[in-house]
């Protein structure tokens, strides 16, 4: 194997711990990992509301799973949808008041799994050297 074959499967192994340890934490907020970086890009977004393809491309997931995701949050009351004034066949996902307190709620368990994660990392061989490198640029 070659360095940068090393390098990345460190970091593929990174991504799939972090990743599992955040989904583990959200659970406990009702909230898929995705659902939650939903809600942070639409907080974040001007009028808390972003063009489903928008949505879609922040997320890295196709039209059609965005739609899914999107219908799992307005099931649960965190998101609505509403029609482009400009062009009727566009969609915009607007967070709700209940989907902002549901994010806020769930930032700190997100911040906190995520640095716990890091930190068990970052005593693993392999994994310590990236873990280094993402929080020392």
């Amino acid at each position: 194997m070659n360095r940068d074959d090393e390098i990345w499967v460190g970091v593929v192994r990174l991504h799939a711990r972090v990743e599992h340890e955040l989904a583990v934490a959200l659970h406990r907020h009702g909230l898929g990992l995705s659902e939650y970086r939903a809600l942070c890009h639409l907080s974040d977004a001007p009028g808390g509301e972003l063009r489903m393809q928008d949505l879609a491309d922040l997320l890295g997931l196709n039209q059609s799973s965005v739609t899914r995701l999107v219908g799992r949050l307005e099931r649960a009351g965190l998101t609505r949808r509403d029609l482009c004034p400009d062009d009727r066949r566009g969609v915009y996902s607007v967070i709700t008041d209940e989907g902002r307190v549901r994010k806020s709620e769930a930032t700190s368990t997100y911040e906190q799994a995520l640095s716990t994660a890091l930190d068990h990392a970052s005593g693993e061989p392999g994994l310590d050297r990236l873990v280094t490198a993402l929080r020392h640029p």
